[in-house]
């Protein structure tokens, strides 16, 4: 057999572990082929197709290059190329490489599926939508395209079709993961919680390593309250993420787990992964020679929600003669009194949700930003890209994320001394900022509606003591809400209220409550109010909100303090667990802050059986909520503003950040 036959068995022996998904054995057989026939194209082609596979990004661009030297106008070599750019995060290079290959064959439809994902990355959802369609005229069950257009169509806020794409893709190819995963992304989106459970569930029995899935059907499950499994659920992503697996998102992790540890080392692997330091940072230490500080706050959240609520005034009291002010909005532009609100209360609005995470740090880094505050860090919508470009000689974490990023980009973290104790500043990758007395801004001229609604209004009995948590459904645990169970059979009459969630975790809070002898219909679910002033107004009803654990209360703490409302906590072994104990040290009510369970449980009984000693706490929160720092917005902007010039001139003096203190 002369050497032109040797290497094409080699060849079809490579093709065929290709075919099988052996991408080892594959890139082996092409290699030696190639060292018997050098320069041979469709051996070069396969062989950087298969180190595409493998994430290879480099040497497979590398291969795709010395291909196009030998055939400029090789359609195929130039969409593994952009694909490589793509897997390297570059996908405006992966666009204009697209666009070449389609100018060599406008129908090619495997071009224009990857070309739809390229304006993904790059935020260009309607013509992402398009480019897939196109794909599809050409070639109906191509999956990648299907998968695609569905992932632009749920960035549009289309869950519906999105979903729909999702389930065309499946019923062509039933055990395609990145379909089963977007399908699990459209039911989230629409609410549909026992479902999305019930497809990640599928995933992992397709792909059990599937990236962050375990976490995912976790979330999923909590919040359905259904907690059949979920301490071995909960032991199994900590081991996993002490392991250094990708099983677990950081917000996540804040719920399966009370170690400030397995919380930091959860952040860096998602930031490693997902949100690398660009190694072209845009800020490379000039100075600005401003007359402000410049100030970014940067946010989807820009609208009717917990962090607006809390922020809104701090906006419209910062200093202006010392600081201007610009918001980076990247959430969707719903009209809202709130929404009106915010847009005036900012020196500079604007509005990035179209623009691409470069594109938004090239903005901040044209404006000349001093200070850059990320206010989401981890949860839904942010976009933490932004800040792994460096746009800003100074960037901070603070509010939207009790925890933290696990990136050396993000400089600071603002706290206080009880949601981050002296001897936790090793679990954060970011430098320390105590403020003195709350880290937590809260705004004094929120409004309370004078009208308060009857008991009988809110669906609550005319006697018999009201507890009430008013927590989102997934920071609800077993513990607590054992504990809330002996509360209800100790105190006779008594009544949980909590706040109208997924219909399944009604369902199933119901259900454990029966299981524990209480009846179902002692626990009271309260219906969503349009307006948060009404909500304050309603909160006037219970007797007495109780806290929950790992993952405690915070806006809706705030709000019931605000409301008059007394509110009972245990103390956490993390910052999303030590959030209300820090509100009520501001306000001067440590005695309402257990340290174990045991005293959580012990102190909500007496307050519950002890009219007289809850008459007089309800009269001490009368007191302090106007006297004490934690509603003082105005006190709380100059701490807050000190810390931002501190962090200023720390960076105008060319210093590394470092820990500080606010006095």
């Amino acid at each position: 057999m002369d050497t032109l036959e040797q290497a094409k068995t080699i060849f079809l022996n490579g093709l065929e572990h290709q075919n099988r998904g052996q991408w080892i054995q594959a890139e082996a057989s092409y290699r030696k082929a190639l060292e018997l026939a050098p320069n041979r194209p469709s051996v070069i082609n396969n062989l950087a197709a298969v180190l595409l596979m493998s994430k290879r990004y480099d040497e497979a661009a590398s291969w795709c290059e010395k291909l196009l030297a030998l055939d400029p106008g090789s359609a195929t070599a130039l969409l593994n190329l952009a694909n490589c750019r793509l897997g390297l995060k570059f996908p405006q290079a992966a666009l204009d490489i697209l666009d070449a290959a389609l100018a060599i064959n406008p129908d090619y439809a495997e071009a224009l599926t990857s070309r739809g994902k390229a304006l993904i990355e790059l935020r260009r959802y309607e013509e992402a939508f398009a480019s897939c369609g196109r794909a599809l005229a050409v070639n109906p069950g191509l999956v990648d395209a299907l998968n695609n257009r569905g992932v632009a169509l749920l960035e549009l806020n289309q869950p519906e079709p999105a979903l729909a794409d999702c389930d065309r893709a499946l019923s062509i190819a039933p055990d395609f993961v990145r379909s089963l995963a977007n399908r699990s992304l459209a039911l989230r989106a629409l609410g549909r919680y026992e479902e999305e459970a019930r497809n990640y569930e599928k995933l992992l029995s397709v792909a059990p390593d599937y990236d962050y899935a375990p976490g995912n059907l976790f979330q999923a499950r909590v919040y359905t309250c259904n907690w059949s499994g979920h301490d071995s659920m909960a032991s199994r992503l900590k081991a996993g993420v002490q392991a250094g697996k990708r099983c677990c998102t950081p917000f996540v992790m804040i719920r399966a787990s009370d170690s400030a540890t397995d919380q930091r080392q959860c952040a860096r692997i998602q930031a490693t992964d997902k949100y690398p330091p660009s190694p072209s940072p845009l800020w490379t230490g000039e100075r600005y020679p401003h007359d402000k500080i410049r100030i970014a706050y940067v946010s989807a959240d820009f609208r009717v929600h917990p962090v607006a609520h809390l922020m809104a005034g701090l906006f419209e009291k910062h200093d202006r003669k010392q600081f201007e002010i610009t918001a980076i909005s990247f959430g969707l532009a719903i009209a809202s009194d709130m929404r009106t609100r915010l847009e005036r209360a900012f020196d500079h609005f604007v509005d990035v949700r179209l623009k691409s995470d470069a594109e938004v740090a090239d903005l901040i880094r044209t404006l000349e930003i001093d200070v850059a505050v990320d206010l989401m860090g981890y949860t839904q919508d942010s976009r933490p890209g932004i800040f792994a470009m460096r746009p800003a000689p100074v960037q901070v974490n603070y509010l939207g994320f009790p925890g933290t990023m696990g990136a050396d980009y993000i400089d600071y973290i603002i706290a206080d001394r009880t949601v981050i104790p002296q001897e936790h500043q090793s679990s954060y990758t970011e430098k320390v900022v105590y403020l003195p007395e709350t880290y937590l801004v809260t705004d004094s001229s929120q409004r309370i509606a004078e009208h308060t609604p009857s008991r009988a209004d809110a669906g609550l009995p005319e006697r018999g003591f009201v507890f009430c948590s008013f927590n989102a459904s997934y920071k609800f645990a077993p513990l607590t809400f054992e504990v809330w169970m002996r509360l209800l059979r100790l105190v006779e009459g008594s009544v949980l209220w909590l706040p109208a969630v997924d219909a399944a975790a009604m369902h199933n809070l119901q259900r454990m409550a029966a299981k524990q002898g209480i009846a179902p219909h002692r626990l009271v679910f309260a219906n969503r109010v349009t307006q948060h002033a009404d909500h304050l107004a309603r909160l006037r009803l219970a007797d007495l909100f109780l806290d929950t654990l790992p993952y405690g209360a915070h806006t809706s703490a705030a709000d019931a303090l605000w409301a008059g409302l007394p509110v009972i906590t245990c103390v956490g072994t993390t910052f999303a667990g030590r959030v209300a104990a820090s509100l009520l040290h501001a306000l001067g009510m440590p005695e309402l802050i257990a340290c174990t369970v045991w005293e959580y449980e012990v102190l909500a009984l007496r307050l519950a059986t002890e009219p007289d000693m809850l008459l007089a706490l309800r009269a001490k929160l009368a007191r302090n909520r106007l006297t004490h720092p934690l509603f003082d917005t105005d006190r709380f902007r100059r701490h807050l503003e000190a810390a931002y010039v501190t962090m200023w001139q720390t960076s105008q003096r060319g210093e590394p950040p470092s820990a500080f203190a606010v006095t």
